[in-house]
């Protein structure tokens, strides 16, 4: 028998969220939300029982959308153009740094 006292094993954070968790989460409504689904700007996984489920991710994304739709008062198609373009900008500039490390 081993003395070694045991760790607690906690369990692991759901990276998935469901539909009523997630609109909570962000705010967003309902309607809107399935029109960001109906687009193909979030994806789901659905569970069995036909449940869907989102990834924690989105809802960063979800709230800057809200956020330049409101500000900018823009049509959703409208924002999320302008979602996906900072995210390709940010991707972009990651890169950059990370090769100007090389060079350094």
């Amino acid at each position: 028998m081993s003395m070694t006292p045991k760790k607690p094993s906690w369990p692991v954070p759901s990276a998935v969220l469901a539909w009523e968790e997630f609109v909570e989460a962000t705010g967003i409504a309902p309607e809107r939300l399935e029109e960001l689904l109906s687009l193909g700007w979030i994806e789901t996984r659905t569970s069995a029982a036909r449940q869907r489920f989102f990834r924690d991710a989105d809802i960063y994304r979800v709230r800057k959308l809200e956020r330049i739709c409101c500000d900018f008062e823009l049509p959703v198609l409208g924002g999320t153009i302008i979602v996906d373009l900072l995210e390709r900008i940010d991707t972009l500039e990651r890169s950059v740094r990370s090769l100007q490390k090389f060079e350094e």
